[in-house]
């Protein structure tokens, strides 16, 4: 564990402490956290905490707060302001931020902020809260400067002194346009403070090689930035002019979010936060895709029944039968496991899942797995046994495939839990070791239990 960890561990120990015994010294300590660490931590904390520290906090440390928030902890928290104090955060904040609190408030509550900016602003919030979140629209900023193509680099950097240096976006630079509003240019920051102030701006301003329209997927706007290698992407309305700016940050978040969307569909999860979810609603969001894999388990155990010979009261028949349930028992054994590591390694790289809660996110995860195998291995157990109706033994049968897949399926995600902790703990990249290492050792595990159950149960019998 480094030691920015270890520090912030021990702040949020003193947090909770102060919450308990001492909120009157909140404030003051409070003022000596960063407002990602305060963000982080109300993201996984209960209601009464998280109003007292944010109650606790200034206006301008509250506006803080809101940059680095997620969706969830932005819904909870702007709940606790009264229509004043919003207004008095949102003159600390971005107007992409400010359209992202008022989807969480009352109309008539973002009336009152609309009336208490300037009229060029009120307006600004108006036409971004008609996009839709996912497109260019939804992603762009308004706080951006420009100047014409006859100015200098003096009067590009007077105008950007002009704008509120608490709202303008740092990455968004300064764009040169003509007298339509066309975008002609691009200016970075560091350009106009490394350029002599009477230089002409069009001598120094980058070609804008792609624009997008405000209806434009967030995804393709995100792979232009990318592709172009921008800093800021200009957003033009259906005449080419120019209404907004997406950033490079703003194309990070993005990727961010569409990847971890993408990689959890994989593995059959919903987005957000698993380890915190209870765990009936776990095994309801990650049940389909075990039982499609039954599905297909049972689909495959049939076509081999086709295939190989030996069935039907042949000898030998017994063995086959049992072989050609192997790929169910090691298919639902290997995606339970996957999904807990794919989980536990996207949690610890966020900081969802800190050392002190690794113990309770384990049994949560066992549990899931547990309930899961149970619920899979009654339908199997029922579905085999009536596929196997020519053997004798038919319920038997039945029992030991449905036993079988209950218990490679706990014992799946028992690996899949306790791998990465243990690459954690021993300084391993857990998505390096816990993907090629779970599924060999799900594989070896779900036959050998397979096998042991098979020899107690029919073997032995007959």
């Amino acid at each position: 564990m480094s030691n920015t960890d270890r520090n912030n561990e021990e702040d949020l120990r003193t947090l909770a402490d102060l919450i308990e015994n001492s909120p009157e010294a909140l404030p003051a300590f409070l003022a000596e956290l960063h407002a990602a660490d305060l963000a982080s931590w109300m993201q996984y904390n209960s209601g009464p905490s998280v109003t007292a520290v944010f109650r606790a906090l200034d206006t301008e440390a509250r506006a803080d707060i809101f940059e680095f928030a997620t969706n969830k902890v932005e819904a909870e928290i702007v709940q606790l302001l009264s229509p004043g104090e919003l207004i008095d955060v949102v003159a600390f904040l971005g107007v992409d931020e400010v359209v992202d609190l008022l989807t969480y408030v009352e109309p008539h509550v973002a009336e009152q902020v609309y009336a208490s900016v300037e009229v060029e602003r009120a307006n600004d919030l108006r036409r971004l809260r008609g996009f839709a979140p996912d497109t260019a629209g939804g992603l762009m900023t308004t706080d951006f400067a420009t100047v014409g193509p006859d100015s200098r680099v003096g009067d590009a950097i007077k105008e950007l002194r002009q704008e509120d240096e608490r709202t303008i976006d740092e990455e968004a630079g300064i764009f040169v346009v003509d007298k339509q509003g066309l975008p002609l240019g691009w200016i970075s920051d560091r350009d106009l403070i490394t350029t002599p102030i009477h230089t002409p701006v069009r001598d120094i301003m980058s070609e804008i090689p792609v624009t997008t329209l405000a209806s434009e997927d967030q995804e393709e706007v995100a792979i232009m930035v990318t592709r172009y290698n921008l800093q800021a992407l200009a957003v033009v309305d259906v005449r080419g002019a120019l209404i907004g700016v997406v950033t490079s940050d703003d194309a990070a978040e993005v990727f961010e979010e569409e990847a971890e969307e993408d990689i959890r569909r994989i593995v059959g999860t919903s987005t957000g936060e698993q380890t915190h979810l209870p765990v009936l609603v776990r095994v309801r969001q990650r049940l389909p895709l075990q039982l499609l894999t039954v599905v297909g388990g049972l689909a495959t155990a049939f076509i081999l029944r086709l295939a190989m010979p030996g069935v039907g009261g042949e000898s030998g028949s017994l063995n086959s039968d049992v072989l050609r349930y192997i790929p169910i028992i090691i298919g639902l054994a290997g995606n339970v496991g996957i999904q807990a590591s794919t989980i536990l390694v996207r949690a610890f790289a966020t900081g969802e899942v800190t050392p002190d809660r690794e113990s309770s996110v384990f049994v949560s995860e066992v549990l899931t797995g547990l309930l899961i195998g149970m619920i899979c291995g009654v339908g199997t157990a029922l579905i085999s046994g009536t596929m196997e109706s020519h053997l004798e033994n038919n319920a038997v049968f039945g029992l030991t495939v449905g036993l079988s897949v209950s218990l490679a399926v706990a014992w799946a995600s028992v690996l899949g839990s306790s791998i990465p902790m243990f690459c954690r703990r021993m300084g391993i990249d857990p998505a390096i070791v816990a993907g090629p290492f779970l599924i060999t050792m799900s594989d070896i595990s779900g036959i050998g239990i397979f096998m042991l159950s098979a020899h107690l149960l029919l073997f032995s019998a007959g």
